[in-house]
């Protein structure tokens, strides 16, 4: 599973329809994976923060190429990856750790 792909379906909740989309329940709306491309686009890494944020994670970031979601940091070379990098460690974080309090949020 991708990054991308990872951060798609565990922290925005949506579904693999198709080998190359998602369906977003919540919007009614079927997403192409060449649609969602929050490494390279702000609007779509802001899609991310505000998901987040919901979930009560507090986003800071030094308005160039760092950003943290309380305690996970994330940079790189724009911030549109750096908020794609944290938001991937806040999964792999939480897989590892197996938190089934935030999995059931983020679920």
């Amino acid at each position: 599973m991708s990054k991308t792909d990872s951060i798609a379906r565990r922290i925005l909740g949506w579904k693999l329809n198709r080998w190359d989309r998602w369906y977003d329940f919540e919007h009614r709306l079927f997403i192409h994976e060449s649609d969602f491309q929050p490494e390279h686009n702000l609007d779509h890494a802001m899609i991310i923060v505000n998901r987040l944020e919901q979930f009560g994670y507090k986003y800071t970031t030094d308005g160039v190429s760092e950003v943290a979601f309380n305690d996970v940091r994330g940079s790189g070379k724009t911030l549109s990856q750096a908020i794609t990098n944290a938001a991937y460690s806040i999964i792999e974080h939480h897989s590892i750790a197996n938190s089934t309090g935030l999995w059931q949020k983020l679920s």
